[in-house]
């Protein structure tokens, strides 16, 4: 009797001891992201500390130099791998961009045209003022001829027939040879709608195109206030960089922009016409890779433009940049700015160190059995994007930032976010830009303390227990 009384009581005992476990269960919510030095980074370093070093660049300097230089009102040189500004100089400004519009124009007429497509020219088209190819109404010529008219010799009336042809596509407009002004103009904005989304899909959030040559103008919007055919030098960049480097039809708009000439006839073979490439820029630099010239009255001179050299590609932008008698300005200003770019710009890579702490789980239930014993789970790297490669000045690095939970509540699947990563760079001024940002995961799965896990404890002690009764005393 005696013994089965201590095994009653031990039992008794293990059942008290699993209520208050499972009575004092943590029911409070998983911490929110913690700052990394509450998370438990452990790479030895401070948050925010500078984890690669370049050495000590002058970029800062020389862009302060180059901007005294810059006879344009606003220029940008950008990063075409990237899309990073790497100089700016009012690059934010909303001015005209005169022929520079071109470029849009080609490229969204080779992504939605068809180069044998026959267009027809309407009185409206035939009207467009110098600098035009002299097309009159009811002659017919190939699109891929009008594209090297445009972008070689910037002819005004094939801007428009263009984008009439493709802007009239779909709709119940008579023939161009038979509209109206109204109906052609009617097509002809159709064709710049959609060139103005192409800017904002591109992430162009400033530029709007109420023409497709570039010509000044302005109208009214619902509101009464005044909406002008603009753009900043930063969104004339990054529209050069689409049809330079990301566009389906790159290699075509290369082509006919790098094109040193092109002759070719109207559809009936009555005229022949010779256009000759009018970026001498392209012959200036080693590397030039394309671009394009403006001018208006309200533009001034404008330049958009490309260069590649040992694996760098830039882009530049150059808005007001001086009026006649001035037309070699831009010219200076672009051999300027590209100039700046190859001299303080590499590429390099960065492999930021980084290292996390396993994260605690409240209520998890530990392989071993045992409910007293601590619980925690790894922190796995979905998609590691290390190394970094970006094209950085000598004094620029990149930086991880992490953040992690602080606690998790079981169950915790494998593959839960956890935290995260953020890269990071860090210019020579101190200022910051987000590169990329790395999700961080639960590195396997826990399961949550139950009644049933407890009770396998209290079973398993309880034959133990016993056991240890049971065995004879020596």
């Amino acid at each position: 009797m005696g013994r089965r009384k201590k095994r009653e009581a031990a039992v008794l005992v293990c059942i008290l001891a699993a209520l208050m476990m499972l009575a004092g269960r943590y029911h409070g919510k998983a911490a929110d992201l913690l700052p990394v030095e509450e998370a438990g980074l452990i790479d030895g370093l401070p948050v925010g500390a500078d984890v690669q070093t370049e050495g000590a660049g002058t970029a800062s300097g020389a862009a302060a130099e180059l901007t005294g230089k810059l006879y344009a009102k606003a220029a940008v040189l950008l990063d075409m791998d990237s899309g990073r500004v790497l100089y700016e100089k009012n690059g934010s400004e909303v001015l005209p961009m005169a022929s520079t519009t071109k470029i849009m124009t080609c490229i969204l007429a080779l992504e939605e045209g068809d180069r044998s497509s026959m267009v027809t020219a309407s009185a409206y088209a035939a009207g467009q003022p110098k600098v035009h190819l002299g097309m009159q109404k009811g002659m017919t010529y190939q699109m891929d001829d009008l594209l090297y008219s445009l972008m070689l010799e910037s002819h005004n009336d094939s801007a428009v027939a263009i984008a009439e042809y493709l802007g009239g596509l779909g709709t119940d407009l008579p023939e161009p040879a038979e509209r109206s002004r109204e109906q052609s103009q009617m097509a002809v904005r159709a064709f710049c709608d959609r060139m103005t989304q192409k800017a904002r899909e591109i992430g162009c959030e400033h530029t709007t195109f109420l023409t497709p040559n570039g010509l000044d103008a302005a109208e009214r919007g619902p509101g009464g206030e005044e909406i002008v055919h603009s753009t900043t030098a930063e969104d004339l960049a990054l529209i050069m960089r689409y049809c330079a480097t990301l566009s389906p039809a790159k290699e075509a708009f290369l082509e006919i922009t790098r094109t040193p000439s092109r002759s070719f006839a109207d559809g009936d073979g009555k005229r022949r016409y010779t256009c000759i490439n009018h970026n001498a820029f392209l012959t200036m630099m080693d590397g030039a890779l394309t671009g394009k010239t403006g001018f208006t009255n309200g533009a001034g001179y404008c330049y958009v433009g490309a260069l590649e050299r040992d694996g760098r590609q830039f882009a530049l932008a150059l808005l007001a940049c001086g009026w006649p008698n001035h037309k070699t300005w831009k010219w200076s200003d672009s051999r300027l700015l590209f100039t700046y770019g190859l001299e303080h710009y590499e590429y390099r890579e960065f492999m930021p160190k980084v290292e996390t702490a396993p994260i605690v789980v409240a209520e998890g239930a530990a392989g071993s059995g045992n409910p007293y014993e601590p619980v925690s789970v790894t922190v796995a790297r979905a998609e590691n994007p290390l190394p970094i490669r970006l094209l950085t000045a000598p004094s620029e690095q990149v930086t991880a930032e992490v953040e992690l939970k602080k606690t998790l509540e079981a169950p915790v699947e494998k593959g839960t976010e956890v935290g995260r990563i953020s890269y990071y760079l860090i210019s020579g001024d101190g200022s910051r830009q987000l590169l990329e940002t790395e999700v961080l995961t639960a590195g396997e799965d826990v399961k949550r303390k139950d009644f049933r896990y407890i009770f396998a404890f209290i079973g398993k002690r309880f034959l133990t227990i016993a056991d240890q009764e049971s065995s004879p005393v020596s």
